[in-house]
């Protein structure tokens, strides 16, 4: 029996008309014309087929979903690399967007005018699934607060607000426990523990109450794609006890936290895990059910960004072929293309879940794009 569909309810999405890219990577000057639907990216491996990808990506985050230095990103030879797009929403208004890198120096761009990073993000959201998805899952608990953070910061417009302050808390404690060798003095401490457990309270408020919109979502694209594991429940951990507010255990734990070098509590420490009814814990999954609970994620977050924001993120799937079996391909794409998103894809070759479904497609060699269909 085939499992349920996704309930999709069929809104537009955002989409990128136009993509300029120079010197990122491979890629030294490549331009596209996307189209609202799917947009195949095809080329042997190395071509620079991911490198488009993770271009959108960096317009949509400030980073890239790969690891390594941010130097890597700079084609060889090159001073800097330069992004533009020309991003359509759902309600027809547009907007340029850029970013570029120069040395250290980095700007961002809307509309023309120096931006900040965060009103980049704002116009631009798209979501990934990748190679390396499969670390929400399986990964260290940073990669779970970046997506729990990203989607939080679209619902929320005062997330970035609490976020700032409280890194800039964060910040002031550890300067003070990296430089006191007196005895820890309370004036010197107590103001920015203070801080502190405010701004983290209020990102735990928000991080809880998102997650608790997510789950539904989260149930349903699972129950689609792993419908074997049975029931799944989220389970989230704040960074701290509930015994005591954040500002007592930080005031009691200073000097282990002097001997640490670092601060130990908080909401920089949160993270949160899924267990099903049949894998209560993460070793009970394989690899490839790892990769599909974190597909189950990516479109749990876009179907609820989609809701809250009246329109669709931009979907990348990269080498969809070799992460997922054919009928999970065929099932996520037609949906995703039901429903109105944009999509971006990449193979070795046209997938052949895409072969009853009009797709434009390039072809990537040599951090060259020549346009096929």
């Amino acid at each position: 029996m085939r499992p349920p569909a996704l309930s999709f309810d069929g809104r537009h999405g955002m989409r990128l008309a136009q993509l300029r890219i120079r010197g990122l990577r491979c890629l030294g000057e490549v331009e596209l014309v996307l189209k609202p639907g799917i947009n195949v990216l095809v080329g042997a491996n190395g071509a620079g087929k991911t490198t488009v990808l993770e271009a959108v990506f960096l317009l949509s985050r400030g980073r890239s979903f790969r690891t390594g230095a941010k130097e890597a990103l700079v084609q060889r030879g090159a001073s800097g690399y330069s992004l533009f797009a020309e991003m359509l929403h759902s309600d027809q208004r547009s907007c340029r967007l850029g970013l570029g890198r120069e040395g250290s120096r980095w700007e961002a761009r809307v509309d023309g005018s120096s931006a900040t990073l965060g009103a980049l993000v704002q116009e631009c959201a798209v979501v990934c699934f990748e190679p390396g998805t499969h670390a929400l899952i399986a990964g260290a608990a940073e990669e779970r607060r970046r997506y729990l953070d990203w989607g939080v910061f679209h619902v929320e417009h005062d997330f970035l607000a609490h976020w700032r302050r409280y890194q800039r808390a964060l910040k002031q404690r550890n300067s003070l426990l990296r430089a006191t060798s007196a005895p820890l003095n309370d004036t010197l401490f107590a103001p920015w523990e203070a801080e502190l457990a405010q701004a983290g309270q209020q990102l735990h408020q928000q991080r809880e109450a998102y997650l608790a919109r997510l789950h539904p979502r989260l149930v349903a694209s699972a129950g689609f794609l792993l419908p074997e594991l049975g029931p799944l429940t989220l389970h989230y951990r704040r960074g701290w006890s509930v015994d005591q507010t954040l500002a007592e255990q930080l005031r009691e734990q200073r000097g282990r936290d002097l001997a640490r070098g670092h601060t130990t509590l908080g909401a920089h420490r949160a993270d949160w895990s899924i267990a099903f009814e049949q894998a209560p814990l993460r070793e009970h999954l394989s690899r490839g059910q790892e990769k599909l609970t974190a597909l189950a994620c990516v479109l749990a977050q876009a179907q609820l960004y989609a809701e809250c924001r009246g329109e669709w993120p931009i979907v990348c799937l990269d080498d969809l072929a070799s992460e997922l079996d054919l009928p999970h391909q065929s099932a996520v794409v037609a949906q995703l293309h039901a429903a109105g998103a944009q999509i971006l894809l990449t193979g070795t070759e046209l997938p052949q879940a895409l072969q009853s479904l009009a797709a434009q497609v390039f072809h990537v060699e040599q951090g060259q794009l020549t346009r096929l269909l």
